[in-house]
């Protein structure tokens, strides 16, 4: 009896439905321009040693082959090696990074096709395509539905995302600020680019168990910045201390949930958010979520140390 017990607890505990908390990292827009704190060489070699020391043993990096043409650019083929040879993956982003919403059908397509012939035959390759801005035709069901089929003729998957921290955007601040001149406070940084992140992260998982019963295997949007190169691993330790298991993108995209096709009125954004709209469940009420034009204040507030009268 004492051993049917322990075998009925032990599948419990092993069953995906049941298990612990888990995500995957997953970076966008690769090769990205140079931020406001290192070179994008620099930025690789950090960030590949900040996961090693993490103890991430897999990400994915999304790349758009055509920024490879672009000023920062420039080694960015090397760049991206580094990461397959440190254990990582690489996946298509389209070639240019063009909006599915801005774009016929075709047009994306062919962008996809020659993100595809860049990457082929490369290590580290996984057939999955992140939609730039994670637009999937808006409005346009006709689009929408002409991309998924050209998708799956093509044997490609979409390489969805669960949860978003708008890291581009606080990235995008920092930038700004630095070319101004401006001096930050990189302790308050610190800070809201954690914040931001792990508040995306339990915001959207609250939404996933509302919607699906279940905390399925995430898969987090980030960007190739410098603040990842900084941060990461603080991020990975904090999201550990809040019981998280950090998963392989492999492991992450084998979840039942890359099999839904959700049918909204909008398409884009993340799947799960998408998979609530599609049920009539309303996004969890938390004070965790930090929009832009919040993480715009905080910065200004925290870490420019900018008062409102200026």
């Amino acid at each position: 009896m004492l051993f049917r017990l322990l075998l009925i607890l032990s599948l419990l505990v092993a069953s995906p439905a049941l298990a612990g908390k888990r995500i995957a990292l997953s970076f966008d827009d690769v090769p990205r321009q140079r931020g406001a704190f290192f070179t994008p060489e620099e930025r690789t070699q950090r960030l590949i040693a900040a996961l090693a020391r993490a103890r991430v043993r897999q990400v994915v990096f999304f790349v758009n082959p055509g920024r490879l043409d672009l000023p920062d650019g420039v080694g960015g083929e090397g760049r991206i090696a580094a990461y397959v040879a440190a254990g990582h993956l690489i996946a298509n982003h389209t070639f240019s990074h063009r909006s599915l919403n801005a774009i016929s059908a075709d047009e994306f397509l062919t962008d996809v096709d020659r993100g595809e012939a860049w990457l082929k035959g490369r290590a580290g390759y996984r057939p999955w395509l992140r939609f730039p801005y994670l637009h999937e035709g808006g409005t346009d069901k006709a689009k929408r539905d002409a991309v998924r089929a050209g998708l799956a003729a093509r044997g490609l998957r979409n390489g969805y995302v669960t949860a978003d921290g708008v890291d581009w955007h606080l990235e995008q601040l920092t930038t700004d600020a630095a070319a101004a001149g401006k001096t930050m406070d990189m302790k308050a940084l610190r800070k809201l680019y954690l914040q931001m992140q792990i508040g995306a992260i339990e915001y959207h998982d609250a939404m996933a168990r509302q919607t699906l019963g279940r905390s399925p295997a995430h898969v987090m949007l980030l960007h190739e910045t410098d603040l990842a190169a900084l941060y990461i691993e603080d991020l990975v330790t904090e999201l550990r201390s809040r019981g998280w298991t950090i998963i392989t993108a492999d492991e992450a995209y084998r979840d039942p949930l890359g099999k839904a096709f959700p049918d909204v009125p909008w398409a884009g954004g993340t799947l799960t958010g998408a998979m609530a709209w599609e049920k009539n469940i309303d996004p969890p009420l938390s004070p965790l979520w930090i929009s832009e034009s919040v993480a715009t204040h905080l910065f200004q507030r925290r870490v420019l140390k900018e008062t409102a009268s200026q």
